[in-house]
């Protein structure tokens, strides 16, 4: 394992670090044993959010005694000053830590998010005042809009940014990668396996190997998932014309129905939470069925207002038949609702 400073922070991690959305389907003491093997693999930063439910409690477990070895950023919804300070000190609460090594504002996608974060009592504001008091020692942002994102990276405020980047994703090869590293930004690449649709991890990661500066943060669940991902950081990253066939495939197949959350579609008229219904699939397969409909509850739920007016349609730069996708994916939900336990 190879180490990186983080941007032009005094961090320094691991080339490849831990996304731990998938540790909220196990049971603490096996999440703890996937973590510390982690660590002892030479991965040193770990990733989560308030939202990732008891996720930071397990992290807090894992590391406890041992929190200056690790780099543990996580974020928050939230867009009040208010609301983040009260996410704030649960998250320090559950990491059992003084301090936050990178506190994220999470997805920052559309100019309203923007504008409540960063305005008067807004997100940023108690964010700043926590890196003041030493609470938070370096802030972040994450979207899955890049025309954000390359407004949040010229904005100066923050120090990394987080963006979804894959074989499948590449908008940020050209327009965003780049400019974060020439501003000391580190770039964070969440969704490394398009959120669970790439399912070939090792030309996954001979991809995001190739592009410089780019820090992964595949999810893991197993020890057996951590060592494969890690035996691809000792082979040669030469990408061949067989590599080239495998990723060119998945673009055929998932290009026209593949949900890149830019939330052009939104706000939806009626009311659907079109971009959260829309990647339930996923949720599904990466937190479990019966996670997922207790986690994806409120837009699921919702998908029921859509009245097919084409709104969304209009609105998708992928041409995606969102309507359809949306009524295929509520079955999926009703399904795992009838299969769940109550």
């Amino acid at each position: 394992m190879k180490y990186v400073k983080l941007g032009a922070t005094e961090l320094t991690v691991s080339e490849c670090g831990f996304g731990c959305i998938p540790i909220i389907r196990l049971q603490k003491n096996e999440t703890v044993t996937v973590l510390r093997h982690a660590f002892e693999r030479g991965i040193t930063y770990f990733d989560t959010a308030n939202a990732y439910r008891d996720s930071e409690e397990k992290i807090g477990l894992a590391f406890a005694g041992m929190r200056d070895k690790v780099v543990i950023a996580t974020k928050s919804l939230m867009r009040s000053a208010e609301g983040i300070a009260v996410h704030m000190e649960n998250s320090l609460r559950m990491l059992q830590t003084e301090y936050i090594d990178l506190y994220q504002l999470h997805q920052i996608a559309q100019e309203k998010d923007w504008l409540e974060a960063t305005g008067p009592n807004g997100a940023l504001e108690a964010v700043m005042r926590a890196k003041t008091a030493g609470k938070v020692r370096h802030i972040g942002v994450t979207s899955h809009s890049l025309p954000m994102a390359v407004k949040l990276v010229e904005s100066g405020l923050f120090d990394t940014i987080q963006f979804p980047f894959n074989l499948i994703e590449e908008a940020a090869k050209e327009k965003l990668i780049g400019v974060a590293l020439s501003k000391g930004m580190a770039f964070i690449c969440m969704k490394p396996f398009g959120g669970g649709v790439i399912d070939n991890a090792e030309v996954a990661f001979k991809y995001l190997r190739n592009h410089t500066g780019v820090i992964p943060i595949p999810g893991f669940e197993s020890c057996e998932q951590i060592d494969e991902v890690l035996s691809y950081y000792s082979q040669p990253k030469m990408i061949t014309e067989h590599d080239r066939n495998i990723m060119n495939n998945y673009r055929k197949e998932l290009g026209k129905r593949f949900c890149r959350r830019c939330e052009y579609c939104q706000p939806c008229p009626q009311g659907v939470f079109i971009t959260p219904a829309m990647g339930y699939p996923i949720v599904a397969s990466r937190m479990s069925p019966s996670v997922a409909v207790e986690f994806c509850k409120r837009p699921m739920e919702s998908v029921q207002l859509c009245t097919s007016c084409g709104t969304c349609l209009s609105r998708c730069p992928y041409e995606l038949p969102i309507t359809d996708i949306l009524k295929g994916n509520y079955s999926l939900y009703e399904r795992h609702l009838i299969e769940s336990p109550s």
